[in-house]
């Protein structure tokens, strides 16, 4: 269990809040570092209502970490404690970082372009994962189909493989949601969408190559 220093008072806050603003140099970056070191305590505490899974303890606190530091940083010594001030710095930087993934997990669709057929017309990674009925009788989807077959043996490791194959249903049984995956696992929903955006990365560049 990692500990942390205890809060400064609010007399020590002061002073070293007055030496980041002076004009020595090493004594302001002691005592930004200072002022980081006591208050980890609060970006731990802060952190964990994100937290899906232990995976990201490590990932949220270096972000909350930012936050800290941009609050040091910015803090008008006139307006309370620091503590009030880097909540709020923390959260914010924090809920950047969760918009950032969602979006980034968004430019991984289904529905991007994976190749063509012979006619000219775009296979994209949803076609080859549904296997609906028009592509298993049309020859180009059907190689498009053993394509993807071959990519999910050979560049996915065994959990990747498993994870898309229980969210797509390409063994025949029905789809199953992340949640579902991750009851299998004993893992959070995040932590499968993260398997599965890596996992579907390496079959589009697989695909394409």
């Amino acid at each position: 269990m990692q500990t942390f220093l205890k809060p400064l008072s609010e007399k020590e806050e002061t002073h070293y809040l007055a030496l980041l603003r002076g004009e020595d140099k090493e004594k302001a970056k002691d005592a930004k570092e200072k002022l980081i070191m006591h208050n980890l305590r609060l970006v731990a505490h802060i952190t964990k209502k994100y937290q899906n899974s232990p995976e990201d303890a490590e990932d949220y606190i270096s972000i909350g970490i930012i936050g800290l530091m941009k609050a040091i940083d910015t803090f008008d010594a006139g307006r309370g404690r620091l503590a009030t001030y880097a909540c709020r710095c923390i959260d914010n930087e924090l809920l950047m970082m969760l918009r950032a993934r969602k979006k980034s997990a968004k430019e991984v669709s289904l529905y991007e372009p994976v190749g063509t057929d012979k006619e000219g017309n775009e296979i994209q990674i949803y076609d080859l994962c549904t296997e609906k009925d028009d592509i298993l009788y049309t020859l180009e989807r059907q190689e498009a189909v053993e394509a993807l077959r071959k990519a999910v043996n050979t560049v996915l490791d065994d959990r990747e493989r498993d994870v898309i194959i229980r969210r797509y249903g390409l063994n025949g049984d029905k789809e199953e949601t992340q949640q579902e995956v991750g009851m299998v696992y004993g893992i959070s929903r995040s932590y499968v969408s993260r398997i599965e955006k890596r996992a579907l990365l390496k079959l589009r560049a697989a695909l394409e190559a």
